[in-house]
């Protein structure tokens, strides 16, 4: 959609300025009102509320390396504690509608690969010093000097990627796509459905809520994605009372027993800065803060500008709006998260469902941060959205994002290739990070080979020559020794 489009189909905004709020948030002077700020903090958390059981989960099924495992109801606490306050912060600080929580595949590196070397408080002290290099980034100015350099090209390009990656999490988190057992040495890796064919009530939740996503969309109804997610949790309710079914995955939708659940803080600021270090050789923590600190680095540009732009925010030149003081905030996010014991916070692609509901400003961030703030007491009822219900939302957006394809010239091979890959590897590969890093490397690579090594900046010299080591940390790892 390009940014006339949005400016089109924007309703007639209030007056500029018409109370404090407004002026502070700038919410007349993006097009946006106070209603769809509203409606899309609540469709982003709903999209993201998801994190408050699988963080848990997943830090909650690891042991380190005494053999000890954290509390799950302390685990729920972390986690809904560190999103509400830091999501609230970047809508203040930022004025973005960037929600933040744990991050999903930094939670399992600190699970399944730095927790088995040493205790969980040295773990997460490891996800703190993480976090303040990327503040120290931030202050240097190094970390937006990156984010600039960038051509637009490869900006729309991870827009791009993003949409389908995240259509991709929808369609697999909802069951719609699955992957194939590798021990069944099939021919293709992932498959329709669970078996090959789609089944299950579950799945009908799922493609009927796309169908009237889709359709609201199509007829620009105010609300749409926040509707349907209403819509299909209440339909998914009345099917589970009614049928028998198995499993829903993490999320079962149906009014729980007991509504309000007290918070238990016992990880709050339970870690170990340095303790690392006597765990293990120092060779082996640079290199896990390494990985830390580039999935996390890159992960948050990608979304920062590809939220910024579905939103219709990025300026003239492709810069994104109070920059600096956004990627402050998600490196104290990350430190936040490992005060927490929650591991590293970042910000969320989900966000892109608050946008599609017309989110524009750091406003629809308190109304996000609020409901997770409320979920630390009352997480048995605002986790009853089943992924079947939510997922539609990812579809759409998805979608959305998509449309900033027409933008990218396919003619010129210097830009469509490193485009191409930067779209291709996210889904394929799962990762925002290895999006960006495949085209980056291709982009190098190919102006130098036309005699063009001239026009690259230096920083993307220097990010290529990090992605070069982040593809390559395994024969690294092993020449130095490193398990």
């Amino acid at each position: 959609m390009s940014d006339a489009q949005k400016v089109a189909d924007r309703p007639a905004a209030e007056p500029p300025g018409a109370n404090s709020v407004d002026r502070f948030f700038k919410i007349s002077a993006r097009g946006s009102t106070f209603a769809r700020e509203i409606r899309g903090g609540f469709a982003t958390f709903f999209t993201m509320a998801y994190i408050l059981v699988l963080n848990p989960i997943i830090l909650g099924s690891a042991k380190d390396k005494y053999g000890h495992t954290l509390d799950g109801a302390e685990l729920v606490t972390a986690t809904a504690l560190v999103a509400a306050v830091m999501t609230v912060i970047m809508g203040v600080g930022g004025n973005l509608p960037l929600a933040l929580a744990a991050g999903l595949g930094l939670n399992a590196v600190v699970a399944f690969q730095i927790a088995p070397l040493m205790s969980w408080s040295d773990a997460m002290g490891l996800v703190v010093l993480e976090g303040l290099l990327i503040c120290v980034l931030v202050v240097t100015g190094l970390r937006e000097a990156v984010m600039h350099a960038i051509p637009q090209p490869l900006k729309q390009a991870i827009s791009v990627g993003i949409g389908l990656f995240i259509a991709f999490i929808g369609f697999v988190d909802a069951g719609f796509v699955s992957r194939i057992p590798d021990i069944a040495n099939t021919t293709v890796p992932v498959q329709l459905g669970a078996t090959g064919a789609l089944s299950g009530w579950p799945i009908l939740v799922f493609c009927l809520g796309v169908l009237l996503t889709i359709g609201l969309l199509a007829r620009k109804v105010k609300g749409a994605i926040l509707i349907s997610i209403l819509t299909m949790t209440v339909v998914a309710i009345v099917i589970n009372s009614v049928a028998d079914i198995k499993s829903w995955g993490l999320t079962t939708p149906k009014v729980p027993d007991d509504i309000v659940a007290a918070p238990e803080f016992g990880l709050i600021g339970d870690f170990s800065l340095f303790g690392s270090f006597g765990e293990t050789t120092v060779i082996t923590v640079v290199l896990l803060i390494f990985t830390l600190l580039l999935s996390d680095f890159f992960d948050t540009m990608g979304t920062v500008v590809g939220i910024t732009a579905e939103a219709g925010l990025l300026d003239e030149e492709g810069k994104v709006p109070n920059l600096g003081r956004v990627l402050l905030i998600d490196g104290a996010a990350a430190v936040a998260g490992g005060a927490a014991s929650s591991s590293s916070a970042t910000s969320y692609i989900e966000s892109a469902a608050g946008v599609g509901e017309g989110a524009r400003t750091g406003f629809s961030n308190l109304i996000t941060g609020g409901l997770f703030a409320v979920a630390l007491f009352l997480t048995p009822l605002l986790t009853i959205v089943p992924m079947q219900a939510a997922a539609p939302a990812l579809v759409a957006v998805g979608f959305l994002m998509m449309t900033q394809v027409k933008n990218i010239d396919w003619d010129r091979y210097d830009i469509a290739i490193p485009a191409f890959l930067t779209i291709a590897v996210m889904p394929f590969t799962y990762s925002i990070t290895n999006g960006i890093g495949a085209g980056f490397l291709a982009f190098v690579l190919i102006k130098t080979v036309l005699g063009r090594a001239k026009e690259i900046h230096w920083l993307l010299w220097a990010t290529s020559a990090l992605f070069l080591v982040y593809f390559a940390i395994n024969p690294i790892q092993q020449l130095f020794g490193v398990r």
